[in-house]
């Protein structure tokens, strides 16, 4: 475990930082976990790369400080993602590539923070807004968008549709319209929400075949 804590990619950091988040790892209260929920949160913003590796860093802290029957990291956490969510609008006004990170992040913290081995469900509504938003007609015509959308329901959906069954319902209600009357998309934008419908349809689950295309598609 103590070699796996080594392995995040930490090293964009400078070497205070990296210092800071290695010892908020191992013993999370020696260090200040407000200045340390903010540098993920604030990095996570600015690197989509990242934005995918901090879910496991709060995951590990978080681990770590409940084995001292402790909250203090989440709690800071989560009151942070709650000022991003709130200024989410914004957000994408002023920068789609932030949103796309920041709907990331919190999809990750998702997708390993859980609590008696199920999601948290404070973030299961604003997960699923964020998603809703990814939903909607201008969104829908943004390819980074609809990129971000398909990537976060193949990695949570299924997690998601547990938590919360009229809600993917609705989601998928506003990618179904999407899909058949709104004028305009993209042909790749298409290709992605018809393959997002049959993944759920299939119980969250694509064909060999349809998987093999999805990845080269999106790593091109």
């Amino acid at each position: 475990m103590d070699n796996s804590k080594e392995d995040f990619k930490i090293q964009s950091f400078d070497l205070e930082t990296q210092n800071l988040l290695k010892t908020a790892l191992k013993e999370p209260s020696t260090v200040d976990l407000e200045k340390v929920s903010r540098i993920l949160v604030d990095q996570s913003l600015k690197d989509p790369l990242f934005s995918k590796e901090a879910g496991r860093i709060c995951y590990t802290i978080v681990q770590t400080e409940a084995t001292c029957n402790s909250n203090v990291f989440r709690r800071n956490l989560l009151n942070r993602l709650q000022v991003e969510f709130k200024a989410r609008e914004e957000t994408r006004l002023r920068s789609v590539h932030e949103w796309v990170c920041f709907i990331t992040f919190i999809c990750n913290v998702f997708h390993y923070l859980k609590i008696n081995n199920m999601p948290m469900v404070a973030l299961v509504h604003p997960v699923y807004d964020c998603l809703d938003r990814l939903a909607q007609p201008d969104a829908l015509s943004n390819e980074e968008e609809v990129d971000c959308l398909v990537l976060q329901l193949h990695r949570i959906g299924d997690q998601l549709e547990k938590m919360n069954g009229p809600r993917m319902d609705e989601l998928f209600h506003l990618l179904r319209d999407g899909f058949l009357l709104q004028q305009g998309l993209s042909s790749m934008t298409r290709l992605l929400l018809l393959e997002t419908l049959e993944c759920r349809a299939g119980g969250w689950v694509l064909s060999d075949t349809a998987q093999k295309y999805y990845y080269s598609e999106v790593t091109d």
